[in-house]
């Protein structure tokens, strides 16, 4: 049973970490692109409701269950039979971690300056309100795409060594 217990936990934390790197992929291959082809107000416009609209159960599921789930491993794998697994969950776990920081040190206070800017009618130069956002936001994405696909392959290789012992 422990063992099924651990393969869980293993299993989750690798899909949860998998949808916040294709929620973060998704934004650097296909939503920013494409945004960057609209004009200064329907730029503004779409980041202030997508921001908004993340904010929901099911992202805050996947954004921190992924972190919870992680160490959860981690603490499962720290002994016996899940041992091969525990150094590529302690590294998806860092890696994971530092997405969070890049998240709530770069991109939540971005996307609270975009905020702040006010409602879209009120803001008189949108063109220096995008500027002063999409650069910056577009280069942490990448940042935390990079390091959240890193965490996901972590966290794969170490089903694979759970796997390859025999055990999870």
């Amino acid at each position: 049973m422990n063992g099924d217990l651990r393969s869980l936990v293993l299993l989750a934390a690798t899909l949860t970490t998998g949808l916040m790197a294709g929620l973060y992929f998704a934004f650097s291959v296909a939503v920013m692109p494409g945004l960057a082809r609209a004009g200064d107000r329907a730029f503004i416009e779409t980041m202030q409701r997508v921001n908004v609209a993340i904010l929901n159960g099911w992202f805050t599921l996947a954004f921190g269950g992924a972190l919870v789930l992680g160490v959860l491993a981690a603490v499962l794998h720290r002994g016996g039979e899940g041992r091969p697994a525990l150094p590529w969950i302690i590294a998806g776990v860092v890696l994971y971690t530092a997405s969070l920081v890049i998240t709530m040190g770069f991109s939540v206070p971005l996307n609270n300056r975009l905020a702040d800017a006010g409602a879209l009618e009120r803001i008189h130069d949108p063109a220096a309100v995008r500027a002063q956002f999409e650069s910056a936001w577009v280069h942490w994405n990448i940042a935390r795409t990079l390091v959240t696909t890193g965490a996901l392959g972590c966290l794969a290789w170490a089903l694979r060594a759970a796997g390859a012992s025999g055990r999870a």
